[in-house]
């Protein structure tokens, strides 16, 4: 069953991610449930700053102030220790700057080996918020992030897993919402 991470895990990632490029990492799995292969293959040509866009893996997806502030910081890092580089590949390091190829697994992953919250977790985990969010409707996180029609009625399944099991958790005695007046 997929599980949603605790606040703390999730703080612990982010409090992990020091660098321009694994904060823009974190944002883009985080936020837009990006895995990290693709995030490893975003090219500079995914990113359009004016029309507030982005694609990822072929999905074009909207553009959110967070990781739009994150990506400028990014890319500023990256003409200011790389100017020259032709590097066609958003994300880059020292080994891939003078280079055409992506930044490798090992890379990309070394920020956050070790913690609950690594990309792929925090990948998962807003997938599920957002079926947990706004339902779960598969047809939803379709449309939202991509997903082929299996992957989306699996996510869709485990939210609506946890909302029966919280619906069942509660206990009307404990309730704290107001009682309806009884009515003659």
């Amino acid at each position: 069953m997929i599980i949603p991470l605790t606040p703390e895990q999730i703080n612990q990632s982010i409090n992990a991610a020091t660098t321009p490029a694994s904060r823009l990492s974190l944002a883009l799995a985080a936020v837009h449930a990006a895995r990290p292969r693709a995030i490893r293959h975003l090219l500079l040509d995914d990113i359009d700053l004016g029309n507030r866009r982005l694609t990822i893996a072929g999905h074009q997806r909207p553009l959110d102030e967070l990781t739009r502030r994150l990506l400028i910081e990014w890319l500023e890092h990256r003409r200011s220790r790389w100017p020259t580089s032709a590097n066609p590949y958003l994300i880059v390091n020292q080994q891939t700057a003078m280079s055409t190829r992506p930044v490798s697994v090992n890379w990309m992953a070394e920020t956050f080996r070790g913690l609950a919250a690594p990309l792929e977790a925090l990948r998962v985990d807003r997938q599920l918020d957002e079926a947990l969010t706004h339902g779960p409707d598969p047809l939803h996180l379709s449309v939202v992030f991509g997903l082929d029609p299996t992957t989306a009625i699996r996510y869709a399944a485990a939210a609506q897993r946890h909302l029966t099991a919280a619906l069942e958790c509660q206990d009307p005695a404990t309730s704290h919402e107001p009682k309806e007046p009884d009515r003659p």
